[in-house]
């Protein structure tokens, strides 16, 4: 074996297992077994984005997760008035894991505004996993559920004090 062989799988290994750490602690996917992190783990690939590179577009139907290593994405919305911004993401952050587990439509683009590093996994092989593991499923919806609860129970703790017709545009955990 060459040497510039034997570093690449140094590395690949190297990679794997930062890729393995980081979803151990992603709530996503924490509370699989160690068997079907190490799948995940494998499955996750790693993109550079450029500044002004979009990760995703509004209405695309991708079926892409981000987990941002570094760098910073910009939530966009675009409507009939222009482009306006929701908010950024950085490091730590996972995006897009409701796209995983079926299809559904992007209500925003995601935009980077400084070069970033994500580990990127896509539905078809998130879905091709799940199947090597169906006991998972009611883990993952789990995870899913108790998300979208905790960003309600923030969003109306940020909604107090706010007129009547605010407040009424949640309820999103009620689907």
């Amino acid at each position: 074996m060459n040497s510039s062989m034997e570093k690449r799988q140094a590395s690949d290994t190297s990679e794997f297992q930062e890729n393995l750490e980081i979803l151990r602690q992603m709530d996503f996917f924490s509370a699989l077994s160690l068997q079907a992190l190490k799948v995940f783990a494998y499955l996750f690939t790693r993109e550079m984005f450029k500044s002004g590179d979009y990760l995703f577009h509004q209405d695309d139907n991708d079926g892409i997760a981000f987990y941002i290593l570094s760098g910073t994405a910009e939530v966009v919305r675009e409507d009939e008035s222009g482009e306006f911004s929701l908010g950024n993401y950085g490091e730590g952050e996972f995006l897009g894991g409701l796209a995983l587990l079926g299809d559904m439509r992007r209500l925003f683009s995601l935009k980077a505004v400084t070069d970033m590093r994500c580990l990127v996994m896509t539905r078809e092989k998130f879905l091709k996993a799940i199947e090597q593991f169906p006991e998972l499923i009611p883990r993952v919806l789990e995870t899913v559920v108790d998300r979208i609860r905790s960003w309600e129970e923030r969003l109306l703790i940020d909604q107090e004090g706010l007129c009547d017709s605010c407040r009424m545009k949640v309820g999103v955990s009620l689907v």
